[in-house]
């Protein structure tokens, strides 16, 4: 919208470029969506309350007493505060402003009808339908993006697969197997930042460098020669990917004002899915799905551990191979405080966020 005045003054008033450079408005979506997650965060809080929806965490020892009661759904922020900067400062005319938009209404809503069951029911959206909705989504978003009449990328990228660290791609992938891929991934980085959604900002930070990591990518893509510079393959509109992506660091960064220990909100499905479906969409519109194993990390540990637990340990050999599942409940049973496997767990997003974004020139 505020992209939009920008072009129409563009000329008539030197302030107007700002409102039309990527640079400016990266940087005034991310101060919107900070400011209006702090501004609106304490009032939905309050609304969430008050409607009664409140976790009711299970009892596993005694570290779950003092979170019962508190309000979850606290993704509504993040949804909200980046929602409205991306419409003021993102190109509307832009496919993939549309479909991420798309991403982010699929699965906050997802989450938000799993979060409402839980408190009202006592019990969420079951597995295979949870998974089922995550999937389709996948093949909707495959069936875009791998459409060359209707694809934002262009018609020789589309079916390329890439890796991290390797200059050209490694493979011409038939579209089926391609799209089955793309689907299979949908699942696997949503399904894995909703499995690391279990302690105070746990989850939120490593989204955000995750997040940040492929506006970092998508600067690099949107831009020709910055693009030619470090051979990678130049993707025209890619830069409205960071303009959204700034619009959802800011929010995140403000939400974490209230999810800090002790948290004031939970995240709930409606922001774990959220960022999940949003950093999947970021990494197929920037053929960067395997980097996803590098700068997620974290998020691969925490669903290799539930995968190991439940399918290898218990149905398999009848027995626990970890204390418990997800990993940092496995921390937490060997007696470390909360905010030391936090923070701990952030320590090593940043590592990964390095190693990923060293890619860039090391290839």
């Amino acid at each position: 919208m505020i992209y939009l005045l920008g072009k129409i003054f563009l000329g008539k008033f030197p302030a107007s470029r700002l409102l039309v450079y990527v640079s400016s408005r990266t940087i005034f979506a991310g101060l919107t969506s900070l400011l209006l997650a702090l501004f609106l965060g304490w009032p939905l809080i309050k609304f969430l309350y008050r409607r009664g929806l409140r976790d009711n965490p299970r009892d596993y020892m005694d570290y779950t007493r003092t979170k019962s009661g508190t309000p979850t759904m606290g993704g509504a922020i993040i949804l909200l505060s980046a929602g409205i900067s991306a419409l003021l400062w993102c190109d509307l005319s832009n496919k993939f402003v549309y479909i991420l938009f798309l991403s982010m209404l699929w699965f906050s809503f997802l989450g938000a009808l799993d979060d409402v069951l839980k408190v009202r029911v006592g019990e969420g959206i079951s597995r295979w339908p949870k998974l089922f909705s995550q999937l389709s989504f996948g093949v909707l978003a495959s069936l875009v993006i791998l459409t060359p009449a209707i694809s934002p990328l262009p018609g020789q990228l589309i079916f390329r697969f890439y890796l991290p660290f390797v200059k050209n791609p490694v493979l011409l992938l038939p579209p089926l197997l391609y799209g089955l891929f793309i689907t299979l991934f949908y699942a696997l980085v949503t399904n894995s930042v909703n499995l690391t959604d279990g302690l105070d900002g746990l989850a939120i930070v490593p989204s955000l460098m995750v997040i940040g990591l492929f506006g970092v990518f998508a600067y690099v893509m949107g831009n020709v020669k910055i693009s030619g510079y470090l051979l990678f393959p130049f993707i025209p509109g890619a830069h409205e990917i960071v303009i959204f992506s700034a619009a959802l660091v800011g929010a995140g960064i403000g939400f974490l004002w209230y999810n800090s220990y002790p948290a004031q909100v939970f995240l709930g499905d409606t922001g774990s899915l959220l960022l999940g479906g949003f950093m999947a969409t970021q990494a197929v519109l920037l053929k960067q799905e395997v980097l996803f194993l590098i700068a997620g990390g974290v998020f691969v540990a925490e669903l290799l551990s539930t995968f190991v637990q439940d399918f290898v340990g218990i149905r398999r050999f009848k027995r626990r191979v970890l204390y418990r599942a997800p990993l940092h409940h496995t921390f937490q049973h060997m007696g470390w405080g909360e905010t030391k496997i936090v923070v701990r767990f952030w320590i090593i997003s940043f590592l990964l966020f390095l190693i990923a974004l060293s890619s860039l020139k090391i290839r």
